[in-house]
């Protein structure tokens, strides 16, 4: 897997994100692609190696290692952090396509035509709704995720001796995991730093939301009070409104003069 592709990613979005995206991207990349890619893998390295099993029957240590370890934690994680970081490309995309067609727009009426977009990276519009769903869709993400871990090993815990009663075994054999305190640890880190990353996913929902919200109530206040100005204008001044209404119906007065 390309880590430094993925360290570009994070660093990229970082700059249209707000204060808990930019807390969720340090979470990210330092509690758990590090120790992902510096302690995790040498942990689970020699896992199925390690795995041994009393009895000598042909097949019977591959099956019992599938039955309990039917997807690799190493490759478990490493998929969830790929699905986790594709809403912020989606990000960085719609970005880029704000900017090319401003500069389209630029290049089709000149340097001096009104800008489409007053700044590109600003989350309004459909960047905004692209942004809360990309927050989402990492939730759904990490939520899955821990559930499917949870259910797939029956819990977090790692006991250092399993039964084993497969075919094609001849009996219920002992098997035995290699350094099960140490993958409990990292299971449980993994685990809490995803259910962090998910509470942050959560605020910074509804923070942006409330946010929004505080902008249109402002918004609609301040038409408010220009049409209650306005109102006021036109009852202390009724003669400005008077003389800006078109003379109809309006029979028009002269002045006769009679020469003596």
């Amino acid at each position: 897997m390309n880590w430094a592709f993925l360290q570009g990613l994070l660093s990229g979005v970082n700059k249209y994100s707000t204060a808990f995206g930019r807390i969720w991207l340090s979470v990210v990349f330092l509690f758990r692609v590090m120790v992902f890619v510096v302690a995790a893998e040498k942990v689970w390295g020699d896992e199925q190696k390690d795995f041994t099993c009393n009895t000598a029957q042909p097949g019977c240590h591959n099956v019992c290692y599938d039955h309990y370890f039917p997807i690799s934690h190493i490759r478990l994680w490493a998929l969830q952090l790929i699905f986790v970081t594709c809403p912020s490309l989606l990000v960085v995309l719609h970005v880029a396509y704000r900017e090319e067609r401003e500069r389209k727009h630029r290049a089709k009426f000149g340097e001096a035509c009104s800008r489409l977009y007053q700044n590109t990276g600003k989350k309004r519009g459909g960047l905004w709704w692209t942004y809360v769903l990309s927050l989402v869709f990492k939730m759904a993400v990490d939520a899955s995720f821990v559930y499917l871990v949870y259910y797939m090993y029956e819990g977090y815990h790692f006991p250092p001796l399993v039964k084993c009663s497969e075919t094609p075994c001849p009996n219920v054999v002992d098997c035995f995991i290699s350094r099960p305190t140490e993958k409990r640890i990292f299971t449980i880190f993994m685990v809490v730093t995803s259910v962090v990353c998910i509470l942050l996913s959560l605020c910074e929902i509804f923070y942006l939301v409330c946010k929004r919200c505080h902008e249109i109530v402002q918004k609609v206040r301040g038409s408010r009070q220009v049409a209650r100005a306005t109102s006021i204008h036109s009852i202390k001044n009724p003669n400005s409104l008077m003389d800006d209404r078109p003379m109809v119906g309006k029979v028009p007065s002269y002045t006769v003069s009679i020469a003596r």
